[in-house]
């Protein structure tokens, strides 16, 4: 005699002790357990088992036992006999790569569901499972900033990961979603720290702008500001031109536009939930420091790094003191804080905005682009434009119901 091995659906309404009554059963035959996933949707199981039937045991009373089993609880079960060799060849299989992708959004359709999958079947990937990491919304009103989210794992391997990725994204373009596709690895469940850009990231609004408005030459920064942003001016050369027409401002102004510097969505839930984790926190910004240190106080930041304004006899002078931090000495300071707390850039994550961002972007594990200008959203491996700052958690597989 040989084992059997069977594969086991079982489908209806659920209530507790189901599982438990099922495996009961099995136990009572000496049956193991080769595999095993459940969920619940709506109060309705799908339950799946892989089961060995040892040579001692006969498959005929472990399906008649079960049979009976699953009338007195009002299951629905079928059974499919699976061959020796289609069971080792799906052992096999679990050396192929994992990969991950996060779908979201304000909502979620059908149509952005089947994009999706059949970008994954036409790059030759298998989907292992979907779960929703979104919370449930009611549909009572309309909430602007409700969540929607879902996760697929994926198995296999990819002709051209980059043009996997591509397809993807295009998604993006074309539905009010995001999508990010990452390696499913240990990396990805251990990141240790994060860091913000500070400007149009971390709060809404660009400072150097509102510092230029209460100069009265608001039109004239911003216009540098958003060539900047775009790629378009040297970062270096933009924040000296910008700088200079500040010149004379007096410092008064900075603790007023501090005082009622905007929050970016979700900032505040994010910061909170990865301090939980134990996560590293900072700021790498373009921007000045005195507005970033009044954010680290005010959000409970570990560190920052920005440009420190020069201010003489109670007047901004139109420079800085020390090096200007750009896109270049981003990347340098993000390379000594990992450094510092012995990590790998792997488990960092960095978040920007900005073209002067994209070289931290790059460096880091998790490198996400925030609503950002359309050349960042091109060369960043992550984007997000419909959610806030706290959509980069299902990025990292957490749930909204282990933080409620």
């Amino acid at each position: 005699m040989k084992r059997e091995i069977i594969l086991l659906n079982v489908t209806g309404k659920d209530h507790p002790g189901l599982t438990a009554a099922l495996a009961d059963v099995l136990a009572d035959h000496g049956v193991n357990i080769l595999d095993i996933g459940q969920a619940v949707i709506h109060d309705h199981l799908s339950l799946g088992m892989l089961l060995e039937v040892p040579p001692e045991a006969q498959s005929g009373p472990v399906v008649k036992d079960l049979l009976f089993q699953a009338h007195q609880l009002g299951l629905n079960i079928n059974f499919t006999p699976i061959g020796n060799s289609d069971y080792e060849h799906w052992v096999g299989l679990q050396g192929k790569p994992r990969y991950i992708v996060t779908l979201l959004g304000r909502k979620l359709t059908a149509r952005n569901i089947s994009r999706v999958a059949r970008i994954v079947a036409a790059h030759e990937l298998n989907i292992d499972g979907i779960t929703r990491l979104s919370g449930r919304f009611t549909l009572r009103g309309d909430d602007p900033h409700r969540r929607a989210c879902v996760e697929f794992s994926l198995r296999g391997e990819p002709g051209r990961e980059a043009d996997l990725r591509h397809d993807l994204l295009e998604i993006s373009r074309i539905d009010e979603v995001d999508i990010a596709f990452q390696a499913d690895d240990l990396y990805r469940r251990n990141r240790r720290l994060i860091v913000f850009d500070m400007d149009s990231t971390l709060i809404e609004v660009e400072v150097i702008d509102e510092l230029a408005k209460a100069a009265g030459v608001g039109r004239e920064v911003a216009a540098i500001t958003e060539a900047a942003m775009q790629g378009e001016i040297d970062f270096r050369e933009s924040f000296r031109r910008r700088l200079a027409l500040l010149k004379g401002l007096e410092a008064s102004v900075l603790e007023r536009i501090a005082a009622r510097l905007p929050i970016t969505e979700g900032a505040e839930r994010l910061i909170s939930t990865l301090r939980m984790l134990g996560y590293r926190i900072g700021i790498l910004s373009g921007g000045f420091t005195y507005f970033a240190e009044h954010l680290r106080r005010r959000l409970n930041l570990d560190c920052v790094s920005a440009n420190e304004l020069d201010i003489r006899d109670g007047r901004l002078t139109g420079e800085v003191r020390g090096e200007i931090v750009d896109g270049a000495m981003k990347a340098k300071l993000l390379n000594r804080m990992a450094d510092d707390m012995g990590i790998s850039l792997k488990q960092v994550i960095a978040v920007g905005d900005g073209a002067n961002d994209l070289p931290m972007l790059s460096l880091a594990g998790l490198g996400v682009a925030f609503h950002a200008k359309p050349v960042v959203r091109k060369n960043a491996r992550h984007a997000i434009s419909t959610l806030g700052l706290d959509s980069i958690l299902y990025l990292l597989g957490v749930r909204d119901r282990e933080i409620s």
